[in-house]
């Protein structure tokens, strides 16, 4: 079967790929080993936020009595909330399901492996294969959960966050190891459900690649919630041979045994580059990553690559815009390289975090003098009313041209805030535009502009 376009993958970088294509009367087929919509949204950013969602409804009927309202008994039922959000998962990928036949996109099932002559060969569930070609193979597998060497996964007592999203019982006690965003979110999510949280830390801050000045309140929020941190440590063995997992932890003081049910390793990823035909082929990669220009071209001519498998931020909203700006360069339209300084982050813990652009360090690093603003959550009429005060905003301007360098928020729904930093960096906007662009009151958002006035000497609230 001869097609224009075949997409390897089909999370978010290879199915809105897939769809764009068709859009632009491309003939177009999906190679999918597992579930339609990958990681993210079977295992990763959809339910999480949904057991994240549990979390947050657990809590407001533990703290009820704060809003004036009583409530006699309430209780978890941990079983079920892990079935919500496997059901809202699975109808997500029902959804991409539809896209795909609307789109009239033919989705193969099983595991496609390259070859040379832009050809795919598909090896099905019952081990039959088949040759599929194409003018142009877009590579888009994705990453899984990294494995370190002293800490081997067994799925039981060592899990990745597959298994932390549909564990059969809840555990009482868990070790987190690494502080990025699914780290953080676990710890979040089991900490809130009663589970004892302690994470371990390599580097000095937790969320290590936000703005100090968020991290430090991250960092204050956990504590208070509960959470056991300890920074500057790593796990240097662990022993699960008793009923539960021993982590040996090297701190500045020496080392540590620390005790649990389970260990979570959330240390990172690790691209899915094995046995999908780069070798056979001459694919160039580095550090585990596909080397390709800023269209997303490999070293050999008809075949791209996108998503996780290419450096960059490995994000589902990153490698949909790979997958876009790809595809429509293949189709000969205009189209301007990704500015991979203009992508947010955010991590949907209590609080959440939201960022974009450089941190304060980051700029003064590049020799700016710059204007800093920061607007707490507790001055906000939005915020106290709504019972979260934890958090704040804080905008990094350029003095010299008002250009908005970075924008970093924790707090309550911050991100859903986000987008205004990236459109107005997108569209160059000034400070001072900010400031005089009347914000709703009383909301969160507004927040943005009174943090922008403080940057400016110009704040009224505080």
């Amino acid at each position: 079967m001869k097609y224009d376009i075949i997409v390897l993958g089909s999370g978010p970088g290879g199915y809105v790929t897939a769809i764009r294509a068709s859009q632009l009367g491309f003939k177009v087929a999906v190679i999918e080993k597992e579930n339609l919509g990958g990681v993210c949204l079977n295992w990763g950013c959809i339910p999480t936020k949904a057991l994240l969602k549990s979390a947050q409804v657990f809590d407001y009927l533990k703290h009820a009595s704060d809003y004036g309202l009583s409530v006699s008994s309430f209780d978890k039922d941990f079983t079920a909330v892990v079935s919500r959000s496997r059901g809202i998962a699975d109808g997500m990928s029902k959804g991409v399901q539809f896209l795909m036949k609307k789109n009239k996109i033919d989705v193969i099932d099983g595991f496609g492996k390259m070859k040379p002559g832009k050809k795919v060969a598909v090896t099905a569930a019952d081990g039959k294969v088949t040759d599929y070609d194409a003018d142009h193979i877009i590579i888009a597998t994705g990453a899984r959960s990294r494995e370190l060497p002293n800490l081997p996964q067994d799925g039981v007592k060592v899990i990745g966050y597959r298994k932390a999203m549909t564990l059969e019982k809840q555990p009482k006690s868990m070790i987190v190891v690494g502080s990025g965003a699914i780290g953080v979110e676990f710890a979040h999510f089991y900490n809130a459900m009663g589970t004892q949280v302690t994470i371990v830390e390599f580097l000095p801050n937790i969320v290590p690649l936000e703005d100090e000045d968020i991290s430090k309140q991250m960092e204050r929020s956990m504590k208070k919630a509960g959470v056991t941190i300890m920074t500057n440590s790593s796990v240097e063995k662990i022993d699960t041979s008793g009923s539960g997992v021993k982590a040996y932890v090297k701190t500045a003081k020496g080392e540590e045994v620390l005790e649990a049910d389970i260990l979570l390793s959330a240390v990172g990823i690790k691209t899915n580059l094995e046995n999908i035909g780069l070798e056979e082929v001459g694919i160039a990669t580095d550090r585990d990553k596909i080397i390709v220009n800023d269209f997303y071209q490999t070293n050999i001519p008809g075949y791209y690559a996108i998503g996780d498998v290419v450096p960059g931020p490995a994000l589902a909203h990153v490698a949909s815009a790979e997958g876009i700006t790809c595809i429509e360069k293949i189709a000969g339209l205009h189209v301007d390289p990704i500015d991979y300084g203009n992508i947010p982050g955010c991590t949907y813990a209590t609080p959440e975090i939201a960022s974009v652009g450089l941190t304060e360090k980051q700029a003064k690093e590049k020799g700016y003098d710059l204007k800093i603003g920061k607007f707490p959550f507790t001055a906000s009429g939005k915020a106290k009313a709504s019972g979260t005060p934890d958090g704040f905003v804080k905008v990094i301007f350029d003095a010299k041209y008002g250009e908005w360098l970075g924008c970093h928020m924790i707090g309550a729904g911050v991100t859903d805030m986000i987008a205004e930093a990236v459109v107005a960096r997108k569209l160059e906007t000034t400070g001072h535009e900010i400031l005089k662009a009347i914000h709703p009151h009383p909301t969160m958002s507004e927040a943005v502009m009174e943090a922008v006035a403080d940057a400016y000497g110009e704040v009224i609230h505080l």
